[in-house]
């Protein structure tokens, strides 16, 4: 994954489509301001948006994400194993919450 947006990238992206900034930023549903501080890297791009810029870009989100250098989550990853695996964390500290509860209780009496 990049460390940083990869300004240089984007903007050959854009002129091989004969696209503006100011058209990415509109498909993406932002300001032209808030898209100049995502090519300043002084604003990550968020699910949504990698999800337009690829769309508009004609690659694919990862290609976007890597290229945008964003830790969100990429559209099409795997959401459903992710859902599975936090219901069962949360499954996990609920039967844990009740088993201290009722420890406090049992040393409370």
């Amino acid at each position: 994954m990049a460390l940083f947006f990869d300004r240089d990238w984007f903007d050959a992206r854009l002129a091989e489509r004969a696209i503006s900034r100011d058209v990415l930023a509109a498909v993406s549903g932002i300001s032209p301001t808030e898209l100049d501080d995502v090519f300043k890297d002084q604003r990550e791009l968020s699910v949504a948006e990698v999800a337009a810029f690829a769309e508009l870009l004609g690659v694919t989100p990862a290609e976007i994400a890597h290229h945008a250098g964003v830790s969100t989550p990429v559209p099409g990853q795997d959401a459903g194993a992710r859902i599975v695996a936090l219901e069962t964390r949360v499954a996990a500290l609920e039967t844990e919450l009740q088993r201290l509860t009722a420890w406090v209780r049992s040393r409370s009496s």
